[in-house]
């Protein structure tokens, strides 16, 4: 018969306020690893496991089409089981208040509205109605005042959508978000030249939101020393994607083509050790206290 003792805990996940919080006052950053697949996951609960940090796993809208937001939460709910530091469940870049509030429901405890290529006014709107929701559920909330482009856009003039320190303001005051990512020469994707990060407006920034935690997208590529210059000038969260992708897709791909092995769980063990190795590099960049 199997029996349960009656003082074991299980670990479960956390609002991400708190981890940013504890970041912040530590002059360290959480990192944000999204995960898209059972071995990219697993990958990330061996890195921050390894170095006994938190960590905040996060899904895209295309990531909840692919997995569904059931079997995602339960997915995370496991890792946290697993994992030896407080985890949170993030939805990154959610595109609507439907989406937040059907995430805030399946068990997400934070969530992003990205309203950054609405006007400020509605911004603002669309954003205060997911605090609302989320707060009274005790889920954080991320919002993003600026624009953090994609690589493959037209390059001309970026610097008119970075973001503001007196936008950013008025934006925190009237939202009340617990986070904001911010636009300080970032962008998702790949590099295809110098990365330059406008570290006296983010220090303009810091200053003017108080507690705030600040995000940084477009993590992946950006080199070390501005991810920790970064981190010293107030980021408490920075996000991972485009390097754990392509470092799982690139495993496979050698795996596939050097075996003929049908086994998935021989194939894919070299592509979750790769993106583990990305893993503990970003968790380490950003755990460590600048």
């Amino acid at each position: 018969m199997l029996r349960i003792h009656a003082g074991a805990q299980t670990r479960q996940l956390v609002a991400s306020r708190p981890l940013l919080s504890a970041a912040n006052r530590s002059q360290s950053a959480v990192a944000a690893l999204n995960f898209y697949n059972a071995e990219t996951l697993l990958a990330h609960i061996r890195a921050a496991n390894a170095l006994r940090a938190s960590i905040i796993l996060q899904t895209t809208e295309s990531t909840i089409n692919y997995l569904g937001l059931g079997l995602i939460v339960a997915m995370a709910r496991a890792a946290a089981e697993q994992m030896e530091k407080p985890v949170a469940l993030h939805l990154d870049h959610g595109g609507s208040y439907e989406l937040a509030a059907r995430c805030i429901e399946a068990g997400y405890t934070s969530v992003m509205f990205d309203g950054s290529k609405l006007s400020f006014s509605e911004n603002c709107g669309q954003t205060r109605r997911v605090v609302e929701l989320a707060h009274a559920h005790g889920v954080s909330v991320e919002g993003e005042l600026g624009h953090v482009a994609h690589n493959d856009e037209a390059a001309d003039d970026l610097v008119s959508f970075y973001t503001r320190a007196e936008d950013a303001l008025r934006f925190v005051a009237e939202t009340e978000v617990d986070a904001l990512a911010v636009a300080i020469g970032t962008a998702h994707g790949f590099y295809k030249g110098e990365v330059r990060l406008d570290f006296d407006r983010l220090t303009q920034i810091r200053e003017a939101v108080g507690e705030t935690a600040l995000v940084l997208h477009g993590g992946s590529g950006v080199p070390e020393e501005l991810l920790r210059q970064a981190i010293v000038n107030g980021i408490s969260k920075i996000n991972f994607g485009t390097e754990l992708k392509n470092a799982f897709t690139l495993a496979v791909k050698q795996s596939l083509s050097s075996s003929d092995d049908i086994d998935l769980r021989r194939t894919f063990a070299p592509a979750i050790a790769a993106v583990q190795q990305i893993s503990l590099r970003k968790i380490r960049i950003c755990s460590q206290p600048g």
